[in-house]
C-alpha cells in the first residue's frame, strides 16, 4: 500500500531512533513539501496517540520513509 504522500520521502534510516527525532523529521518533511498546518497536526495527534512502534508505522503509512 502507498503511503498517503508517497512524495514527501523522510529518511529514518542512520538516524537516531528517538521518538521526538522521528516526529521532528516527519514534520519538517511535511512542511518543506507544503501540507496545511492541520495535515501536519493530523498527522501528530496520530502518530503520538499509541507507542514508539506505531509512531513508526504512522510515519510509514503517511510518508515514504528510507
Amino acid at each position: 500500500m502507498a503511503p498517503k504522500y508517497p512524495n514527501i520521502t523522510v529518511r529514518l534510516s542512520g538516524r537516531d531512533s528517538n521518538a521526538f527525532m522521528i516526529l521532528g523529521l516527519c514534520q519538517r518533511a511535511a512542511k518543506d513539501a507544503g501540507l496545511p498546518k492541520e495535515e501536519i497536526d493530523a498527522f501528530y495527534k496520530e502518530a503520538t496517540s499509541g507507542d514508539h512502534d506505531h509512531l513508526i508505522q504512522t510515519a510509514m503509512r503517511w510518508f515514504s520513509c528510507a
